[in-house]
């Protein structure tokens, strides 16, 4: 089964539940042409306990693991679930939306687009930006920064650097932004 396949089952549960979502992570780094490999899929979610137990009871239990007490858990904590495809081994990280500024900011910010065929809902490129900063400050993961300069690197002309100053400063994301446009070599033009 292909990531296209997935993406449509996928976002067809997430529909049918009546669960907003984003796609986030690699998929949507590869959108924005920043491509590597991954068997992982990201969507930020807003949803409720009740349309959560909705998705979870749609799923077969056949094709999907998912624990509905992870799911409840996330959403009381606003963290993350995982529900794994079967057929194909797919992890899908389910995020739940944060309610801080930032987050109910960059959800209002998601665009529709076709990701590999399928009409679904990806997070901005400067979101997607400022959200692999706050992974590599949480992880220390260079992986995150190494997304984040090649969506520089292929998107600079075109990116709303006024709202990435503002986020930058405000998520105190300053040192993961100058070691990204270290690697980059562009200038701090925010």
């Amino acid at each position: 089964m292909t990531a296209r396949e997935v993406f449509t089952r996928l976002t067809a549960a997430l529909d049918q539940a009546g669960i907003a979502y984003m796609l986030s992570g690699s998929f949507a780094s590869a959108y924005y042409g920043a491509s590597r490999s991954t068997q992982d899929i990201d969507l930020v979610i807003e949803t409720t306990a009740a349309k959560l137990e909705a998705l979870v009871k749609s799923l077969p239990r056949d094709e999907y693991y998912v624990e509905l007490s992870a799911a409840l858990e996330a959403q009381r904590t606003e963290s993350l679930f995982n529900i794994i495809d079967l057929a194909t081994g797919w992890k899908i990280d389910l995020i739940i939306r944060k309610a801080r500024t930032f987050s109910l900011e960059e959800f209002g910010r998601r665009r529709r687009v076709d990701v590999q065929g399928v009409p679904m809902f990806v997070a901005s490129p400067e979101d997607l930006i400022l959200a692999k900063l706050e992974w590599a400050k949480l992880s220390q993961s260079q992986r995150q920064l190494e997304d984040v300069a090649a969506i520089l690197r292929l998107r600079w002309e075109s990116l709303d650097r006024s709202y990435l100053g503002k986020w930058i400063t405000g998520l105190h994301l300053d040192s993961e932004w100058a070691s990204v446009l270290k690697r980059t070599g562009l200038s701090n033009e925010l």
